[in-house]
């Protein structure tokens, strides 16, 4: 943290109680906007709680699909976003009329949208899910009917292989999780060989097969709370390693790789999220046709993740 975000602290802080703005993070912002908000988590975890808040501001420090679907499952609170142009390259390539022509040759398909997709794909979609969720979403949907897992391929074949289903995924991938190889795994386990691996799904899968845990940023922080390693190799998005070292201060966490930095969620900082409190800007709003068949999407989603 810089001088300059020291000194905007104060600041912030008065502005959300005059303004009385709620602040959701991601597990993948800067470390010092994960320790001003009030709730930090994973894109599942962060749906519910924007949900279940008693506040009528939320101030959404993730992406914009993030935002999104904050003010689809909150109607009628505001929703602000600090960096509007803070997106995700996956998210945005996945198109309506990709599920159109799926739906064109499989009338009876379903449509499973990770979390990670523009609004009105969700409107377009039978039931979303993030990485926290989807192996569980997956396993109670109807065997007999085809799936079209969108919009990441990693985790739509890691799910699948774990559940031997088949399912059509669209050839799309994180652009900061696909930088990741065998060989770099391999390289880190050679110079850390007591460390355990844990992997993100939206990892190659071959990077997966070395892996000593698989799942989300909230189950990779659970997984080092629980274990004995006092080392970890963390494939996933570096942000991850402040809420890990808040709980484990003494172990050693390992980057899989120099490049797990997602420029998108690193944009957004304190400055920003004054400017956005005091102006009460950027307003994330979603058209009211799309919002309300997306909306069914996610709460399927939270429905089934219940289960």
């Amino acid at each position: 943290m810089t001088s300059h975000d020291v000194e905007l602290i104060p600041s912030i802080s008065k502005s959300i109680q005059e303004k009385g703005v709620y602040i959701i993070a991601h597990y993948y912002q800067r470390e010092e906007i994960q320790d001003i908000a009030d709730f930090v988590g994973d894109s599942y975890a962060m749906a519910v709680n924007a949900r279940n808040s008693e506040s009528d501001i939320i101030l959404v420090a993730g992406v914009d699909f993030m935002a999104e679907s904050a003010a689809i499952l909150c109607p009628g609170k505001t929703i602000l976003s600090p960096e509007p142009a803070a997106t995700c390259p996956m998210a945005n390539s996945i198109r309506v009329d990709d599920i159109v022509r799926f739906k064109g040759k499989h009338p009876d398909g379903l449509v499973v949208s990770y979390v990670n997709t523009p609004a009105e794909v969700k409107a377009y979609s039978d039931v979303c899910c993030t990485s926290s969720n989807a192996e569980k979403i997956l396993s109670q949907l109807p065997a007999d009917r085809p799936v079209f897992f969108i919009p990441d391929q990693n985790l739509a074949r890691n799910v699948a292989n774990n559940l031997d289903r088949m399912v059509t995924a669209f050839p799309s991938s994180c652009p900061i999780h696909a930088t990741l190889t065998r060989k770099d795994i391999m390289k880190k386990k050679q110079d850390h060989p007591e460390a355990a691996v844990l992997v993100h799904p939206e990892c190659d899968p071959e990077v997966v097969e070395l892996a000593d845990y698989v799942g989300s940023t909230a189950g990779i922080l659970n997984y080092t709370r629980n274990s004995q390693h006092q080392e970890f190799i963390i494939a996933t998005e570096c942000g991850i390693s402040h809420a890990i070292w808040q709980t484990r201060p003494e172990i050693n966490l390992i980057m899989a790789s120099d490049e797990l930095i997602c420029p998108n969620m690193k944009s957004i900082t304190l400055e920003k999220i004054l400017y956005s409190i005091e102006n009460l800007e950027t307003v994330v709003t979603v058209p009211e046709d799309i919002s309300k068949k997306a909306v069914l999407a996610l709460e399927k989603m939270i429905e089934l993740a219940d289960k």
